[in-house]
């Protein structure tokens, strides 16, 4: 019974200080990179000068042709931006008025003017972000 034991002992003893070595091996052990992967960087994205909208083509559009301003207004509970004559939609915002403190409420009720789109999304964003 005794060798059993110590057997035993001397097996479990072995097991423990090579569990320690391996541990502390891989621990301290240099990464190495693969081949054809490229080593770790953070990748950054710009976004475009002008945010993605629901009609964003339409809106390139109108702002790369023409230079007129902008009127964003609240209609039916929600933001739209109008062309100077107020008749054509140039942006559909989906964002509600509900969003805005009520200071800014009744401004865009009245409709706030804006010289370009990016102005525009400009002052949306710092209402929703």
């Amino acid at each position: 019974m005794k060798k059993y034991v110590f057997c035993l002992s001397l097996f479990l003893a072995a097991s423990i200080i090579c569990f320690v070595i391996g541990f502390f091996a891989l621990r301290y052990a240099p990464v190495q990179e693969e081949e054809g992967l490229p080593s770790a960087t953070i990748e950054s994205y710009t976004a475009p000068s002008e945010a993605p909208a629901v009609n964003q083509e339409e809106v390139q559009n109108i702002s790369a042709e023409e230079n007129l301003p902008y009127c964003l207004v609240a209609e039916n509970g929600f933001l739209l931006v109008f062309r100077r004559d107020q008749e054509e939609v140039c942006l559909f915002t989906h964002i509600p008025i509900l969003d805005f403190p009520e200071e800014e409420r009744e401004k865009l009720r009245e409709g706030i003017w804006f010289s370009t789109m990016l102005e525009v999304y400009s002052y949306l964003e710092s209402y929703t972000s």
